[in-house]
């Protein structure tokens, strides 16, 4: 169904297309198991979401603190789950998507923690920072609200290419934040869209709550990382040759075009 859009045959060909064919063409064969691996990762998060919300309403630090590492435990290997799921489908494996999962979170489940705390600390402390401007009943100035858009950007960047390595490769985490950052300066802009994109979907998701509710479990994270994975996966690709060393390391995950 290509999810918003009908399907063409003419857009599914058997190769690999180009631009909107292959937006189009990931979504009409995967949107099945991009749902289905969603709702596991939402399920994740609820711990987070939860001590978060306590946090809030004690308006305690001490609460929110933990909350954010005891989530970051549970929902760094839904994350990375997620993203393993999305980047199999843009290389074209298509293998069973629960043998995948349960693969990916013994694989990630250690590697994830880190990067899944270090989100959960910062989504936190931005949701408690803003908490605390709107109990303060005073405007908020523009560079109090270019810092934590300026924050908010760069933190989402180094995420965005931060997980698809948790997921693809063995690396120390030092190593990964300075590919991180190598891969920011080399694609700045490229980038940069895809957290503005990222950042703009969740505050539309935020604000407009709770009318936006039913859209999240639908929708909810894999919609949006789909979107910022697809713009970027070639410069991924070509950056930390996945689909190379996929091919050397398991040839029979190589997908094979142009049989019927």
């Amino acid at each position: 169904m290509g999810l918003f859009f009908p399907s063409d045959p003419d857009y599914f060909p058997n190769e690999r297309p180009v631009g909107f064919k292959r937006y189009a063409q990931v979504l009409e064969r995967d949107w099945k198991r991009f749902f289905l691996v969603d709702l596991l990762t939402l399920a994740t998060w609820i711990p987070f979401a939860a001590g978060v919300i306590l946090a809030l309403a004690t308006s305690s630090v001490l609460v929110l603190i933990p909350a954010c590492i005891l989530g970051g435990i549970i929902s760094g290997p839904g994350m990375a789950c997620m993203y393993d799921c999305i980047l199999r489908s843009l290389r074209d494996n298509t293998d069973d998507w629960w043998f995948n999962y349960k693969k990916a979170f013994r694989q990630n489940l250690g590697a994830s923690v880190l990067p899944g705390i270090v989100m959960c600390l910062f989504i936190g402390f931005l949701a408690f920072a803003c908490a605390l401007l709107w109990w303060s009943n005073l405007p908020i100035t523009g560079g109090t609200a270019a810092i934590l858009l300026f924050s908010a950007l760069i933190v989402t960047m180094v995420f965005t290419i931060w997980w698809p390595q948790i997921v693809l490769f063995s690396q120390k985490p030092t190593l990964q934040l300075k590919n991180c950052l190598l891969f920011i300066i080399q694609y700045f802009w490229k980038t940069l869209g895809a957290a503005a994109l990222q950042l703009t979907w969740w505050a539309v998701m935020v604000l407009f709550m709770p009318w936006t509710a039913f859209v999240v479990p639908f929708l909810g994270v894999w919609y949006i990382l789909y979107v910022s994975l697809f713009l970027l996966y070639d410069k991924l690709d070509y950056a930390f040759k996945i689909e190379e060393q996929i091919a050397e390391r398991f040839p029979e995950q190589v997908p094979i075009y142009g049989e019927e």
